[in-house]
């Protein structure tokens, strides 16, 4: 595990540093992947590179689920990565400063190591099966708030929500009135990462991909928080849909997901 996870750091770095050099030089190297909204930027592209060629020098026998690239490798092998190159691209393509890399490990389908790194608040997150999560190398846990009106939320919002009515605004909405607040920061790495560290009392959302969210699960579970679907039951990464939470508000936010009024009773 100490090796996966300094091998991923190692990447992380790498993939950082490239974000950080391009970062507000982009001019005109920002395209749609095909629905409004979800960019791909050169930086995209370069970080994924560096990662890649880090993860293939060591283990070029494991299996790779990268945004931009797809599927890599024997598909069958235990061993995953799940990489998101740049998480927050729209945040970056405006130089707004929230966007990561984010390199997770899944072993027989279950996340066992993550690395996030904040490269323009250079805060590099990290956490492994049985190692424990850490901050910039420090331990980290989640909040003790224990009531949801006291909680301070986050989520974000699917790329095809102007496409379907299976999105969370009502959710976002509901849970603003039962909270201290609700944030949308356009991270889902980050978001788990800022539950994990206990900036965040809680997290959903819904249309994910396993690149999103495979880092920011083991860091969060290691921090001593919680990760389920939004019923309680045990979370399939394939769904997409996440509840994350410092373990006090779960079952508490749970009940309120499964009974939010739908988006037309606000008007």
């Amino acid at each position: 595990m100490q090796i996966f996870l300094d091998i991923a750091t190692e990447a992380a770095l790498a993939a950082g540093a490239v974000l950080q050099g391009y970062l507000g030089k982009l001019e005109d190297a920002v395209t749609e992947k095909g629905r409004p909204g979800d960019l791909v930027t050169a930086a995209d592209k370069a970080s994924e590179v560096v990662i890649l060629d880090i993860l293939r020098r060591h283990f070029p026998e494991h299996s790779i689920l990268a945004e931009e690239s797809g599927k890599l490798g024997n598909q069958d092998n235990e061993y995953l990565w799940a990489i998101d190159p740049l998480d927050g691209t729209t945040n970056y393509a405006h130089q707004y400063p929230f966007f990561a890399v984010s390199i997770g490990l899944l072993i027989n389908g279950v996340p066992q190591v993550g690395v996030i790194y904040d490269p323009f608040h250079d805060e590099l997150y990290r956490a492994a099966t049985g190692l424990g999560a850490t901050r910039n190398r420090r331990p980290i846990k989640v909040s003790e708030t224990a009531e949801l009106s006291k909680s301070l939320l986050v989520s974000g919002f699917a790329y095809d929500r102007r496409e379907t009515s299976d999105n969370n605004y009502a959710e976002f909405c509901h849970l603003t009135h039962l909270t201290q607040g609700v944030r949308r920061s356009g991270s889902a790495s980050l978001d788990l990462a800022h539950v994990a560290c206990g900036r965040l009392d809680g997290y959903w959302e819904r249309g994910l991909s396993p690149w999103d969210i495979t880092a920011g699960i083991i860091l969060l579970q290691e921090a001593g928080g919680k990760v389920t679907a939004y019923d309680r039951t045990p979370l399939k990464i394939e769904s997409g849909r996440i509840l994350a939470t410092n373990g006090h508000i779960h079952d508490q936010l749970s009940q309120e997901l499964q009974q939010v009024p739908p988006l037309s009773a606000w008007g």
